[in-house]
């Protein structure tokens, strides 16, 4: 079979495609026939050689952590009546950008029936994170919730999320194109990071106490300066890292301040919580309550141009792969 492999770390050119052997399933697997693979910003970052503290990957590796396809065969220990299903699952760090890849039979995760695999793979990662964020920062109907990387993948989830449940949302992006697709999607205010007044636009749409919510998915000195505006007694997740840090945020003024800190490690879910949320976010879509934004779809053979264009941030929403 074909596999998207990035044979040593450095820029795109180095993800190529390459044969390798079919995958067995071993005890406790399924293997999945591939139909649209997810790519994450991070994945971009992992192949240029950052974050291995964080990931302990070898190259060569076969890039790809998220899937959605047919299942085709199982092993030992896995009921047959997998065989045949539609289903989205989470690999972990690597083998996704394959035409099959041997997944974990407990995190497969049934497709609704009128849910296309395109926009269920649109969901295997940033559906599953902005559930769980909403959950852990515990937000409610009558919070101020500002959005960094609103026209981002997850960003445009978030944004529909948050006003399901009855939030006053400020999402914050970049430009005029990535800004109206924020408003289209709902939003009551959306402020432009590329102004050089956009924290005190982003105060005046939240009010003078600020938000009670901040969701920074894009971390550096933006996302420090967005800890700024949140309200005291507060909830502050610093998740994202795509410009290359995860947000600078003094802890000790967090504490002074009463603000809750989420993080990256309060997101690392197990088998039970990722397909409770990832069924749920499945679900929201199946039902027409949330829409996930893609921006682009390419080859298999073409993944290192995805990169590329990922890395540009200039497509909106979601990246995705077409086996």
């Amino acid at each position: 079979m074909r596999v998207a492999q990035v044979t040593e770390f450095g820029g795109p050119e180095v993800l190529v495609t390459v044969e390798v052997p079919d995958p067995v399933a071993g005890p406790g697997e399924a293997v999945v026939e591939v139909s649209t693979v997810d790519t994450i910003f991070v994945e971009t970052q992992v192949r240029a050689g950052a974050f291995s503290d964080h990931f302990p990957i070898q190259a060569p590796y076969v890039a790809g952590g998220g899937i959605a396809g047919t299942v085709r065969a199982v092993g030992e220990g896995v009921d047959e009546a997998w065989i045949g299903r539609r289903v989205v699952t989470a690999l972990g760090f690597s083998g996704g950008y394959a035409e099959q890849a041997a997944a974990r039979a407990e995190k497969l995760v049934p497709v609704p029936d009128g849910l296309a695999l395109r926009e269920a793979a649109a969901l295997v990662h940033d559906g599953v994170t902005a559930t769980a964020l909403l959950e852990a920062t515990g937000l409610g109907a009558d919070d101020r919730v500002l959005i960094l990387g609103a026209s981002g993948g997850m960003g445009t989830l978030l944004v529909q999320l948050a006003k399901a449940a009855g939030a006053q949302v400020v999402g914050v992006a970049r430009g005029e194109r990535k800004t109206s697709l924020v408003r289209e999607l709902g939003a009551d205010a959306v402020v432009d990071a590329t102004h050089g007044d956009w924290t005190e636009q982003a105060r005046a749409a939240l009010g003078p106490a600020g938000a009670d919510v901040v969701l920074d998915g894009v971390g550096g000195e933006l996302g420090l300066a967005a800890f700024a505006l949140t309200a005291d007694g507060g909830r502050f997740s610093a998740h994202g890292a795509s410009t290359g840090g995860f947000a600078p945020v003094d802890t000790d003024e967090a504490d002074r301040r009463g603000i809750k800190l989420t993080g990256i490690a309060d997101l690392q879910l197990s088998d039970e919580d990722y397909t409770r949320l990832a069924a749920k976010a499945l679900e929201a879509a199946a039902t027409g309550r949330l829409h996930p934004v893609i921006g682009g779809t390419f080859p298999l053979d073409q993944a290192s141009e995805a990169h590329r264009t990922i890395e540009a941030r200039t497509l909106l929403g979601k990246v995705l792969l077409t086996i």
